[in-house]
Formats: structure tokens, sequence, C-alpha cells
């Protein structure tokens, strides 16, 4: 089967991509979002911080879904399978074999293949980044008989809005990568709300998150190990989109990418601090930046968890954790919910 990309365009009731960033920009410290980040080269930048021999999320979250996405297909019960975020699917991947497999089982035919095809499941990977949905959608369509993929190209309000526009078999939604952590509470709850509003009575949402473990641990987990620059690079590439998007005229060396954590928030901050006293023009979004020696630009939020805080803020907007899967050491966790109100 093949797969298609469809571009989603946010509604009306959507704020505009320019506005967000314009007002983020204005807060104090300035921040930016971090979908602003996920361009080609964004998007292949992280996958190098995903490799780096400090940074476990990742081979966590790829352990425990190598170990429970039987477990887990079969509890979300689902024909459709939403991803926020998706990236290049590499972990999704165990999830949707187990469906199909899980699948194949319920549904027995002549050969594997003709079920499989008759009876196809849809993966919805929702993502920024084109390019990479493209080469995601592809590998994944080659290499499991009986998924179609559905590529939506764009920010996840407008991914959820198409998806309640475009109505199917039982839908599930998953964010994995503990991206639902980088952001504010706010956006968080804005972001479950318009969750709530895809899913319906009993459809299961899938989380991911990383735990609190400290200042230590995590400052450790998200700086640059000696003779590495994946993080730093991965920073600084917001600058870079900032210039071509908007014709920001940010000059990157005057800049150092660093990330801190905040004991209040529990939140590890990503900054760029100045080196110099600047100013900096902003034409696309009309605006001018002055930024002393030593401003910072944050440039992306990681909430840790507790496993209450979690159920806490999910169950507020409707949903009841059903189920939650974490590794040895209690760093990293799954966490299913199921929407229990209308």
């Amino acid at each position: 089967m093949r797969a298609r990309i469809i571009p989603v365009a946010d509604s009306g009731d959507t704020v505009p991509e320019d506005t967000v960033v314009r007002d983020l920009l204005r807060e104090t410290p300035p921040r930016l979002p971090p979908w602003l980040g996920y361009d080609e080269t964004g998007s292949r930048l992280f996958e190098r911080i995903t490799e780096l021999p400090i940074y476990h999320l990742t081979r966590v979250e790829r352990r425990l879904l190598e170990r429970h996405s039987p477990e887990i297909a079969k509890l979300l019960a689902c024909e459709r399978l939403a991803e926020l975020g998706s990236g290049s699917a590499k972990k999704t991947r165990l999830l949707l074999e187990s469906h199909l497999r899980l699948h194949l089982r319920r549904r027995p035919g002549p050969t594997a293949a003709a079920t499989a095809t008759a009876t196809a499941t849809a993966y919805l990977p929702i993502d920024v980044d084109r390019s990479m949905l493209e080469t995601s959608a592809a590998a994944l369509c080659a290499d499991l008989d009986g998924l179609e993929v559905t590529g939506l190209w764009g920010r996840y309000e407008a991914g959820l809005e198409w998806l309640r526009t475009h109505p199917g078999g039982p839908l599930a939604v998953a964010f994995l990568g503990s991206g639902f952590g980088n952001a504010t509470r706010a956006e968080r709850d804005a972001l479950l709300g318009e969750i709530a509003r895809t899913l319906g009575r009993g459809e299961g949402l899938l989380l991911s998150a990383d735990l609190d473990k400290g200042r230590e641990a995590l400052e450790t987990c998200y700086n640059d190990p000696p003779g590495h620059s994946a993080f730093a690079d991965f920073r600084l590439n917001y600058l870079t989109r900032l210039n071509d998007r908007y014709g920001a005229d940010f000059a990157l060396d005057d800049f150092v990418p660093d990330a801190v954590y905040n004991a209040e928030t529990s939140t590890v901050e990503g900054r760029l601090r100045a080196l110099t006293d600047q100013e900096v023009s902003v034409p696309g979004l009309g605006i001018t930046l002055g930024l002393p020696r030593g401003a910072l630009l944050n440039v992306g939020y990681s909430v840790k968890f507790d496993e209450q805080r979690l159920a806490r803020e999910v169950g507020a907007h409707g949903f009841a954790l059903r189920s939650r899967w974490l590794d040895e050491e209690a760093r990293y966790g799954l966490f299913l919910f199921r929407r229990h109100e209308d």
C-alpha cells in the first residue's frame, strides 16, 4: 500500500504560527515553540541527540516498547492510531507490528498478506517536517503489510482537527518521546483539551513521560558530553530557522547553548545565552529584540513528572489511567489513559 501525505491547516480558532512565535519572543525571557526547531535539519539533529551515550530517554522507551508492545496494542484496541510528533517513527514501528500481528490472529484468512490487506490498519502520524513524514511513511508501508499510512503535515492542533472532521474506526492517540513535557502547563492543558475533543468514550491516549531524577542526572542528560555537539547544534538551529523564515539577523557565534534544571518546576530548560550586547531585528515578525550580554533565549522545556502529577493533569480532561509500564529504575514510563467522558 502507498502512503499519502496531507497538508493540514490550522482552523480559524487556532492562533496563527507567526503570532505564536512573535508572542513567545516578547516573553521574559524570550522563548520559541518546540515545533519551530523541527525542519528537515532539526529533525536530523534531534536524531543525533537520541544517539548520545548520555541521553537515556530514547533507549529506555524503545526497551519498554520492545517488551510491552503486544500488551499495549491489545489494550489500545484501535483500528486507527494517530501519533503526535511522529518523527522517524522507529519506536512506533514496534507498536504497529504488534497491532498488525494481533489483527491477523483475530482474522485468520487464506494467507497472511491477503488478510492484512483486507483488514488494513491505519497509522496517522502528525508532524511539521514533511520530509521526515514522507521518509518514515514510505518505509513503514514497504515493510508492514496491511498498514495504511496517512501523514498529516502540520501542527498538532491542525492534525487533531483533521481527525475530528474525518471519522473512521476506533481511534487512539500516541504521544511518545516524552514530547508531552515540552510545553508549559497552560500549553499542555490546551493540547489535552484538543485530544479530549478528538477521542470518543473508551478510546485510548498513550503518553510517554520522563520521570524526575534530580539536577545532576538531568543536566548530564541534556548537555553535550565532551567531543559532541548534537544538543548545541539542535538549539542553534532555532536561530537559523528565525533567520531563514523571518529574515532575522541572529549571529549564531554570539550565543552559547546549554541546559539547566529548574527544581521549582521540575523542568529542564534548554537555553541560548548571549555573549555580547546585541540588537536583533526580526522583520518578518515586525519586532526587534534587545539582548544584553548574558540574556537568555529559551529554546526548549522538558518537564519531568511523577506518576501522581501526570495522572492529575491528564485526568482533569476526562481521562482515567488504565495501565503504566516503567523501566527497572523508574526513570521513564509509558502511560495508557482511557477517555471516560463525552
